[in-house]
């Protein structure tokens, strides 16, 4: 094991991990589909079981870096490296336990949830779907990134689209603001009455409303970090200038746990 994982960390030590994502973004590119509105995506959970051992290569690849290496590489290569990993994983867990479930809150039990299961190794230690998220990504200082939100994916129809293909720290910039523009305009999750004044957004607005603060903005979270997408969130400029000054009760939807499945 030693021989071949040596060369393998010294090539990412060198060059980063983008490259390596080739095979996640294979798989997904293969089974992970638009709908035809593009806000979301359908993910094939028959055909990732049928393609299983690439799955797995791809996840003993992110194993098989530890936490020197990932030290060395830049803020950009460890953010894309954790939401390809977050992805993944949960791929890799909504498969254990097909078929036979309709919602990933059905894994688990009353005192384990799916996203406290310590089934991922990664950086040298068994670690639970919650900590990539909470702790390593959202608790990093060096990330600070609210559109996090909109990339990893919890396998549910409520949740931002998986996208089909890997994260990569050349293109980041560009695939987080697409995930968000895809999201935020998508009316059956965040739609605005005009005529009630009323703005209704997904609830990731609610339980992580922490993480929405604008900078450029004096507006408590999440209203200035909306008021940056108030023209993809209105359908006139009169009702975009009204999300731009906070003029709305705002109200949260309910989310929509169903597996994102390919029906």
């Amino acid at each position: 094991m030693r021989t071949v994982l040596a060369p393998l960390l010294f090539v990412l030590a060198i060059t980063g991990f983008d490259h390596q994502h080739d095979d996640w973004t294979q798989l997904l590119s293969v089974h992970v589909d638009w709908a035809d509105d593009g806000h979301n995506t359908t993910v094939d959970y028959a055909g990732f079981a049928s393609m299983r051992q690439e799955l797995q290569r791809y996840l003993d690849m992110l194993s098989a870096v530890d936490e020197s290496t990932f030290d060395t590489w830049t803020p950009g290569e460890q953010l894309a490296f954790l939401i390809n990993a977050y992805n993944a994983w949960t791929v890799e867990l909504i498969l254990r336990h097909s078929p036979g479930i309709s919602s990933i809150r059905q894994i688990g039990g009353l005192f384990s949830s799916p996203w406290r299961q310590r089934f991922i190794p990664l950086l040298g230690e068994m670690r639970p779907l919650d900590e990539i998220e909470h702790e390593m990504i959202r608790g990093a200082p060096d990330f600070a990134e609210p559109r996090i939100h909109f990339a990893v994916n919890c396998a549910s129809v409520g949740c931002p689209a998986l996208r089909p293909e890997a994260y990569r720290a050349k293109d980041l910039e560009g695939q987080l603001e697409d995930q968000t523009l895809r999201f935020m305009s998508d009316r059956s999750r965040n739609s605005f009455d005009a005529r009630r004044g009323q703005l209704t957004v997904s609830p990731l607005f609610r339980w992580y409303s922490e993480d929405f603060k604008a900078v450029d903005s004096d507006m408590p979270q999440p209203r200035g970090f909306i008021a940056r997408y108030a023209d993809d969130l209105a359908d006139s400029p009169e009702e975009a200038e009204r999300l731009r000054t906070g003029d709305y009760r705002l109200r949260y939807s309910t989310y929509d746990w169903s597996l994102n499945k390919k029906p």
